[in-house]
């Protein structure tokens, strides 16, 4: 009662503060029509990014602890690789400053997600840094932050870069530029960024190169040869710094084939990643998948690799079919039928518009239906590769 007491009074000093605060940069800045507009929503959200910090500090601790059986694979290579447990991880595009949509996410499927994806492009923006605050926060939490770093060129300032194409020309034969170095102050910057970390760094670099419609670095800019170039370039590059704390994970479009042409080499590749993403009917160009629909194929073709498989991108949008049992077929026999797949990460994106013009909603934490069907299917799997379950968490 004297915790929840201290929690409101908190609460409420912190609300005073915001709209006196906020008061004050109304007068000074001479908004002084209207000062309360607008106030009490900035109060909200001050108040409700506390209230999302608080329940993060306070859980943090004791996720880390249900992760304990974890903590030999965040420092070592073998301990990860060999792994016999299955991971679960998300993405979350509303994770960026806090984590509590995730740890809501994993209290209703009942784990603790070992890993956590997140999503950087290349470029000279603030943001396209290393993401260290993310990656330290995901680290402290006691996950392993899987990092998809997107090859964009374009945003690279002709100032910090005098030696690069225009901006407009870049894209053309990019990888071969890649290749020869002349994005190596970046990528050798990034490298030293991550090599400060004590734990391994999964990192997903240039996915779906060989997809000729979505992202600039595909066949329609780059032959096959200059993304192993790059590819086995950046790869040099970390391990001339130190940085010898990177998984790396090649993950071709399961759709285009042409793995053999794209493939970087045993040396150079510890993961191999597919997306499984069902659109169901809401373009022209997409129809209802199931999971075997997308991965089945590809998987046999990319075992010959003969390494262990992450699916990136998990997940299905509930436009055309029955959400729920995609799910549940999905997961119901994927430990016996896909014994190579060795972790999962859920696609949990509110607002996707990178494919459409409209919004879409991969967002499972309000269908209930679909998470049940998704519990009761890891419940069945064999305990040998079950993820780490957890009872649900006391709210009060």
């Amino acid at each position: 009662m004297i915790k929840k007491s201290h929690r409101i009074l908190s609460t409420f000093g912190v609300l005073g503060f915001a709209i006196g605060f906020i008061l004050i940069l109304s007068f000074i800045g001479g908004k002084s029509k209207g000062p309360l507009e607008g106030i009490f929503s900035k109060a909200s959200s001050l108040v409700s990014n506390m209230e999302s910090n608080h329940i993060v500090s306070q859980r943090k601790g004791k996720r880390a602890d249900k992760l304990k059986w974890f903590a030999e694979c965040r420092l070592n290579r073998d301990s990860l690789l060999k792994q016999k447990v299955i991971l679960l991880g998300t993405f979350d595009n509303e994770s960026k400053e806090s984590f509590k949509n995730i740890i809501d996410f994993e209290d209703s499927l009942k784990t603790t997600f070992s890993l956590i994806h997140i999503y950087t492009a290349w470029g000279s923006k603030e943001e396209e840094k290393f993401p260290s605050i993310q990656v330290k926060a995901i680290l402290e939490m006691g996950s392993i932050p899987v990092i998809t770093w997107e090859p964009w060129l374009t945003d690279f300032s002709i100032e910090d870069y005098p030696n690069l194409k225009k901006p407009e020309y870049r894209d053309k034969g990019g990888l071969a530029d890649v290749a020869k170095g002349l994005y190596d102050p970046y990528i050798r910057q990034w490298a030293n960024d991550a090599k400060q970390f004590n734990s391994l760094i999964i990192l997903r670099v240039g996915h779906e190169m060989n997809d000729p419609y979505r992202y600039p670095w595909g066949p329609q800019n780059n032959k096959a040869n200059d993304f192993i170039a790059a590819w086995k370039h950046i790869f040099n590059v970390f391990k001339a710094v130190g940085a010898i704390n990177i998984i790396w994970v090649w993950s071709p479009h399961p759709a285009y084939g042409w793995f053999d042409a794209y493939y970087p080499g045993d040396k150079y590749v510890d993961y191999v990643g597919i997306s499984a993403l069902n659109y169901g009917t809401v373009a022209s160009w997409s129809q209802w998948w199931t999971f075997d629909d997308i991965v089945g194929k590809p998987y046999h073709e990319l075992m010959k690799f003969n390494k262990p498989i992450m699916i990136t991108e998990f997940g299905s949008l509930s436009v055309g079919g029955d959400r729920s049992r995609w799910f549940s077929e999905a997961l119901k026999m994927l430990p016996w039928k896909y014994p190579g797949i060795k972790s999962i990460v859920f696609f949990h994106y509110s607002n996707d518009i990178t494919t459409t013009q409209q919004p879409l909603n991969w967002y499972l934490k309000n269908d209930p239906q679909t998470i049940s069907a998704i519990n009761k299917q890891l419940r069945i799997w064999p305990d040998s590769v079950k993820p780490r379950r957890t009872k649900q968490p006391d709210r009060k």
